[in-house]
């Protein structure tokens, strides 16, 4: 086999074009994407040699970094694979990275407690409507500072701009500007409750940029009922569907049958805000409520509110339809945390944590990727993930022989022989293989590709 075959050539691809101010930089992250992707789990020095190393160290400590700069190519080749599709939602979510084991790291704020030190990142993932990610669009990191506890009911009467709820506002704005490269394409902005800000729905857009967030308040309506629940709840149901919920911690995965109803609602604005003559806004309304739950489960109930038109059941179950894909982004944060292991590294200072989490942010959309396009489609060619050698050295894994196919089997197919690598036992009645048993997978097959180099290359 050439020398010159690129065992990880997407690190080129979504890091290559970095601006970082230093083409050596540039060069520097590409291979660090490269080596650190091997084993997203294994701690810096197991992954790189003492050489390696070092040069981490001094780009991860090099205040030329910063997230817009490790994401901002990865985020042009995002709206390559979003200009290929009609629909995007760009979910919305914000989590806790928790370092208080890390005492001596410089710079943490506090986090859901007094006794929580970390950092927080809200970030937008792109995803098709069937749940695909496309690729991190955007991402902004804080700190909750130290002398700020306690003193939420300050915060409450600053100005939007300057609480914590900007970063919706800011999500907003991130994708108006993103709108102009991917031009056929619809953006809707999907957020959970917490993103139930007035000022989100009063913000300009531009056509083709749209948002759908799960209602948090009871707000007022201009309507008889007077309230938004209310005034939904009287509306006549359209019918019923069903919804997967996956798993939770405190709940087993089950199938939600749900009656559906929707309308179109003005909201009226804030009451505390009257003195701000804020508008009344025209939404659509979208209400889900869960039946015939068994004794001791917690009925599913989703009231949705969005910018789209939304006026018959098929508009309906559409829009309930984006909206489960919310869960895609909680479980690309569980690899980042889980399969990097971000929250157990030790770079002592804020600065070097949040660039790596950049970097790891896209790993773990890698590894998200080839879990979620296998589900898909299993049936496309394995050559849309990996490369010639790659698929050939695990087939031969797999089968025990020298002599690869010439045809490249299917996507599903190597993903779960990928998996198996990993520890997956595809029994009967498994659940398909999940994030943590693909990246386990991809870590033997890089080591099985090496090997398989190294007996091919003397033919």
């Amino acid at each position: 086999m050439p020398d010159t075959v690129d065992l990880n050539d997407w690190a080129s691809e979504e890091f290559g074009a970095a601006e970082l101010g230093d083409a050596r930089l540039t060069r520097r992250l590409v291979a660090l994407a490269r080596r650190l992707s091997m084993g997203p789990h294994c701690s810096f020095p197991q992954s790189l040699n003492g050489a390696e190393l070092k040069a981490a160290y001094r780009f991860f400590d090099n205040s030329h970094v910063d997230v817009d700069g490790v994401l901002g190519a990865h985020i042009g080749q995002t709206l390559r694979r979003m200009q290929r599709v009609p629909v995007v939602l760009a979910v919305q979510d914000t989590t806790e990275f928790n370092l208080s084991h890390l005492r001596a790291t410089e710079g943490l704020g506090y986090g859901s407690d007094s006794h929580v030190r970390g950092f927080l990142i809200h970030s937008l993932l792109a995803l098709t409507p069937e749940g695909l990610p496309l690729g991190v669009i955007g991402m902004k990191t804080w700190i909750r500072r130290p002398e700020e506890f306690g003193k939420k009911h300050l915060r409450e009467q600053r100005p939007v701009r300057e609480k914590e709820s900007a970063k919706w506002l800011e999500g907003g704005e991130q994708l108006n500007a993103l709108k102009p490269h991917c031009p056929g394409t619809h953006i809707v902005g999907v957020s959970d409750r917490e993103g139930d800000v007035y000022d989100v729905f009063l913000a300009q857009r531009p056509a083709g940029v749209d948002w759908l967030v799960r209602a948090s308040w009871n707000r007022r309506v201009a309507h008889p009922d007077g309230h938004l629940w209310e005034t939904v709840l009287a509306a006549p149901a359209l019918g019923q569907t069903q919804i997967q919920l996956p798993a939770r911690e405190n709940r087993p995965a089950r199938t939600a049958r749900l009656v559906v109803r929707c309308m179109p609602v003005r909201l009226c604005p804030p009451y505390s805000r009257r003195r701000e003559k804020l508008p009344e806004i025209e939404v659509f309304a979208i209400h889900a409520l869960e039946t015939n739950v068994r004794e001791g489960i917690e009925p599913l109930e989703w009231l949705l509110l969005t910018s789209v038109p939304t006026h018959t059941r098929a508009q309906a179950l559409e829009r309930l339809a984006w909206y489960a894909r919310r869960w895609t982004i909680e479980s690309w944060h569980r690899v980042l945390k889980s399969g990097c292991r971000v929250e157990a590294r030790q770079f002592g200072s804020l600065d070097r944590f949040v660039r790596a989490t950049a970097l790891f942010a896209v790993i773990s959309w890698k590894i998200l990727y080839a879990m979620l396009l296998a589900r898909l489609d299993g049936n496309l060619t394995c050559e849309v993930l990996l490369q010639t050698i790659e698929w050939q050295a695990l087939y031969c894994r797999m089968h025990g022989t020298v002599k690869a196919p010439s045809e490249p089997p299917s996507l599903g197919q190597v993903v779960l022989w990928i998996a198996k690598l990993g520890g997956y036992l595809a029994r009967k009645h498994d659940h398909p293989p999940g994030p943590t048993v693909i990246w386990r997978g991809f870590l033997a097959l890089h080591e099985i590709t090496m090997t398989y180099r190294i007996f091919r290359q003397n033919e």
